[in-house]
């Protein structure tokens, strides 16, 4: 034994190194995408971040941030190690749980011949480096997210679990028990997902303590879901639920200050918990012990959210949902912000709600007591179009056509009375479409795609649609790609090169099923038994296997068109599935025989090395390797460099608002700049946070005080065609925040309702202030217009949508305001009124009609010349060395880099100024070539830009690599078989969109062969789609 201890430490950190140098290596040495951005910055600064919050990662983040040694561009990097570092220790566990598995199965009566112990080490290497170079880890132990260091607590406590199984009848085994449940405390510091190993961990300790019978281990398995719904609801919520009762008894039933509840109720809990551990002690209790000492540690691990409440106290500048008080904090841990959604009983998409019942209250704290400032509504749906488990349950209309698509929905017609009296027929789902929708995407499309990615191959990292292009899984045998996707054989050249295409030829997964089956079966000296040595540890793992990844999307219960793909999510499911993937080495070994068992140890080990981690690395690296890339960071920058000094800039999404914070927070880029996220405007907290000054910037100029937008109060503001002229968006504030009564009153309608009797407003224009403060150039000033008008077509507006009328009212054009975007309802329809300078939109006093969705907006040759051409950073895009994601390149075309270019060559050979016109066209085709960023639907404005240029060749060149890649394209799709054609429609249409587009510029600038030759391309394709 002790040999096999000494090979098994030292192959496993031979293992960790190679583990951790892969992932040090192709760190992001900035932030990324998503949420590392809000990560990082929460985590710099001790601030707090969305629901549930990371505290424990948070305060593990800012320890690395500290090697960053001052430099504030490298805090990232260090904080992207801690994710690098955190999985390699996985992966060491994870060496550590294979061998300890192999070595039951291979060594059961403890003889170590060398053979058997490089069976047992090819086994662990094999499995652990297999999930090493793993797709979905791989992605996540290169940046700053939760789920590296959440797998690495997953490993753990795992392993911990096997060690208390070597030592469980010794006189201190339960000190891993404790240990373990301290673990799980400190994880839900990090992320949830760790719980999700206690049913695996009770299947253990009942296997270990118990003969296990089929009615003792289906109780192990509901005790192991009881202490999960213990730690989730009991522990993570329950705690916090009782101490909001204590709470509200002291302070609005006593009279005692805030938090005086809380303070006693913590007293009390830690001496309940001495009193029980000097009980049991005394009485010589040790089972109950035991569990008051899990209880206990788990508490303290799970201690780590008292960071939260103290930052939240102390206002920070990114401070979300500010859970500074009891309440809040428990709103917080609940995730209450996102919503619910039904698990096993709850609605159809298609049901109506018949009632609105009063839910949880909702606490504000005002003048020394907690008062209810909104109760909750708890909707109530049609009970004819409620089931048992509805996995189709949203209202979102495109949730809808998903739902009805997936799951081929027919339906049965029902008839229901609505609230008004009315009776309507409504369409009820059967069962069996629910469960098709159920099967075929939220396990199939939602999870066993991305299993398939991580063991057998992926088509590439576009998000996944549905069709043959995006985000499949592939095998990279043609034979079976070519019945799933269509004809591969013929599949352009460009699609098949792309570095995200990666092939494993099904190998680990193969792998990994010969692993499975060889836990499965029972040694030749045994009775046939469900609970065999080898099954016993069969059902652990597959427990863990299920927990971590079907149990997930049964919980879940996700929406269709999730905006980005989930993988990430099931990784622990995988973590088991390598488990398999390292036995299954075990299983060859053993088939081979024992004679000359160490040469066939050797070799087995070698060739599975080689076939399996070893295809995966070379597969997965160049895509997995981020270094050297600045993209995100950069990008982000430019939205802050766009701006003027103390600039107000509105953004909407993740991608578009964590990286400003980054920005700003991190390394003090236009800190003078206040980032607003619309969709966060919707809140009270966060409006509260808009009113305060944050380093460099004023408060959001806002003249309503909180007591008009808590919770509750104003969230919807209703419009009602009443008024016909325009309305200045001050008196309609005024309107709105006014509580009298009679501007709460609709005729003929008996509840008072926040409203305002108009749907068309303006904005008006001081001249003197928009010229004095740089918003209108002087050269301009005979284009200011004494008003800017604003009409909503839609029948009611957001609390954010107010907000931001009110500041429209009050700030009087006194700062700049900018969109991150237009053309969206993230610029209020005022895209008329608006200024490009970068990759935002100036508001200004000045009309300048869109002539489509490429060209909202007026043009400041000089301003934008300086931002894209002087100031801009652009993250090495271009850089051989760099690989660009899909959700990058995304990022690039929502940022409409190319058309910002593109409009202002064509601005400046509307001055005359040819010269910088080709400089700035040559520029973005430097950025962007079509090996990094594909071309796309502003490529043709590039190209007619070197044609207006003159430079005609140079448009041609573009052109005719454009129009042959379309070409390839259309060839190939409608190449296939019609049921594979049916499903590219999507890409097809866009092909002969650009297609078209490229015909009509050739004809334009007189390149009438090219034309003919489009033109005949186009033809000849579109008359192929219109028969599909």
């Amino acid at each position: 034994m002790k040999k096999f201890r000494f090979w098994n430490n030292l192959i496993g950190w031979i293992v960790f190194g190679i583990a951790a140098l892969t992932y040090l290596l192709t760190l992001e040495p900035t932030a990324s995408l998503w949420d590392c951005g809000e990560f990082i910055s929460s985590a710099y600064k001790l601030q707090v971040g969305h629901p549930p919050g990371a505290p424990l990662f948070m305060l593990m983040a800012r320890f690395f941030s500290l090697f960053a040694g001052g430099d504030v561009t490298r805090v990232a990097v260090m904080i992207n190690a801690l994710s690098g570092l955190a999985s390699a220790f996985t992966i060491l566990f994870l060496f550590w749980t294979i061998s300890h598995l192999a070595r039951k199965i291979i060594a059961p009566d403890g003889l170590f011949t060398t053979g058997r112990l490089i069976a047992i080490f090819g086994s662990a290497a094999v499995g652990s480096l297999a999930y090493t170079f793993s797709d979905s880890f791989w992605f996540s132990a290169v940046e700053a997210e939760v789920y590296a260091t959440s797998s690495l607590f997953t490993a753990v406590v795992f392993w911990a679990m096997l060690k208390w199984e070597n030592v469980a009848d010794e006189k201190h085994a339960n000190r891993w028990l404790i240990f373990i449940a301290y673990l799980m405390g400190l994880s839900i510091g990090v992320h949830l997902l760790n719980l999700l190993t206690i049913p695996a961990l009770v299947l253990i300790y009942y296997f270990r303590k118990y003969q296990p019978t089929t009615k003792g281990f289906i109780y192990a398995l509901l005790i192991g879901m009881v202490i999960l719904g213990a730690m989730m609801y009991g522990v993570i919520s329950g705690v916090i639920k009782v101490a909001s009762w204590f709470e509200l008894a002291f302070v609005n039933g006593f009279g005692l200050p805030f938090n005086s509840g809380v303070i006693f109720y913590a007293a009390l809990l830690v001496s309940l918990i001495i009193i029980g551990i000097r009980y049991t002690i005394h009485h010589r209790k040790v089972l109950l012990n035991t569990i008051i000492l899990c209880f206990t540690v788990a508490l303290i691990g799970y201690s780590s959210y008292a960071t939260i409440v103290i930052r939240a106290l102390a206002d920070p500048p990114m401070d979300e949902n500010s859970p500074d008080n009891v309440f809040a904090l428990l709103s917080y841990l609940n995730r209450e912000q996102y919503g619910d959604r039904p698990l096993f009983k709850g609605q159809y998409y298609s049901a109506p709600i018949i009632d609105v019942a009063e839910g949880d209250n909702e606490y504000a704290q005002l003048n020394g007591k907690y008062v209810v400032i909104y109760k909750k509504p708890k909707y109530v749906f049609a009970p004819e179009l409620t089931g048992f488990f509805p996995r189709m349950w949203s209202n979102d209309p495109s949730h809808i056509r998903v739902y009805q698509d997936w799951g081929k929905v027919k339906g049965k017609p029902v008839r229901i009375t609505g609230r008004d009296g009315k009776t309507q027929t409504y369409i009820r789902p059967t069962f069996a479409e629910n469960l098709r929708f159920f099967i075929g995407y939220q396990l199939g499309y939602m999870y066993f795609r991305y299993f398939m990615w991580n063991f057998s191959g992926r088509q590439n990292d576009n998000q996944g649609d549905g069709g043959i292009t995006n985000g499949n899984w592939i095998t990279g045998i043609d034979a079976i790609d070519s019945m799933m996707l269509g004809d591969q054989a013929s599949l352009p050249e460009y699609r098949k090169n792309i570095p995200s295409r990666n092939t494993y030829y099904m190998l680990p997964l193969l792998l990994g099923i010969i692993g499975l089956l060889y836990q499965l079966q029972r040694e030749k000296d045994e009775k046939a038994s469900a609970f065999s040595r080898r099954r016993k540890d069969f059902w652990v793992v597959f427990t863990l296997f299920f927990m971590t990844g079907i149990a997930i999307v049964i919980y879940l219960n996700q929406t269709p068109l999730q905006p980005r793909e989930r993988d990430y999510s099931y990784v622990g499911s995988f973590y088991a599935f390598s488990i398999w993937i390292g036995l299954g080495v075990a299983a060859i070994w053993e088939v081979l025989g024992r004679k000359r068992e160490t040469l066939k140890a050797i070799l087995v080990t070698a060739l599975c090395l080689l076939l399996v981690p070893g295809i995966m690395a070379k597969e997965n690296w160049d895509d997995h390797d981020r270094s050297g890339r600045y993209t995100t960071r950069d990008l982000a920058a430019n939205y802050l460099k766009t701006c003027a000094p103390g600039a107000i800039l509105f953004t909407n999404g993740d991608n578009d608002t964590f990286p400003l914070w980054y920005c700003q927070e991190v390394e003090g880029i236009r800190t003078d700049v206040r980032v607003c996220n619309l969709m966060l405007l919707n809140m009270d907290w966060y409006i509260d946070q808009m009113k305060r000054k944050a380093y460099e910037s004023d408060p959001l100029p806002l003249s309503m005080t909180r007591d008009k937008y808590v919770s509750g109060r104003r969230n919807q503001i209703y419009l009602l065609d009443r008024i016909k002229e325009p309305i200045t968006v001050e008196d309609a504030v005024k309107f709105v925040l006014s509580d009298d009564p009679r501007t709460k009153t609709i005729p003929n309608y008996p509840e008072l309702v926040d409203h305002i009797p108009g749907k068309n407003f303006r904005i008006p224009v001081d001249t003197s202030v928009v010229l004095a403060n740089g918003t209108v150039k002087r050269k301009d000033a005979s284009l200011i217009e004494p008003f800017v008008p604003w009409n909503i077509s839609r029948n009611s507006i957001s609390k954010s949508e107010f907000a931001v009328m009110d500041l429209f009212a009050t700030n009087k054009w006194h700062r700049p305001v900018y969109f991150a975007s237009v053309g969206t309802e993230g610029s209020f329809g005022l895209n008329d009124y608006t200024q490009l300078e970068g990759f935002a939109w100036r508001f200004v006093p000045i009309k300048t009609p869109d002539r489509n969705f490429f060209t909202y907006g007026r043009i400041d040759t000089d301003i934008l010349y300086d931002n894209l051409m002087n100031k801009f950073h652009w993250g090495r895009m271009n850089a051989p060395d760099v690989y660009l994601d899909f959700f990058t390149v995304r990022t690039i075309a929502i940022v409409r880099m190319r058309s910002q270019f593109n409009r202002l060559a064509e601005a400046l050979l509307q001055e005359g100024k040819k010269d910088s016109a080709l400089n700035v066209l040559d520029r973005i085709m430097e950025l962007t070539p079509n090996s990094k960023v594909p071309y796309d639907y502003f490529t043709p404005g590039t190209i007619e830009g070197y044609y207006k240029a003159g430079a005609t060749a140079r448009a041609n060149q573009i052109l005719d690599e454009f129009a042959e890649i379309l070409d390839k394209d259309l060839s190939y799709f409608f190449g296939l078989k019609k049921k594979f054609t049916e499903r590219a429609s999507i890409e097809i249409q866009e092909c002969l969109q650009n297609l078209q587009q490229l015909m009509i510029l050739a004809r334009t600038y007189n390149q009438n062969e090219k034309a003919s030759k489009l033109e005949q391309n186009f033809t000849f394709y579109y008359q192929q789609f219109q028969n599909l």
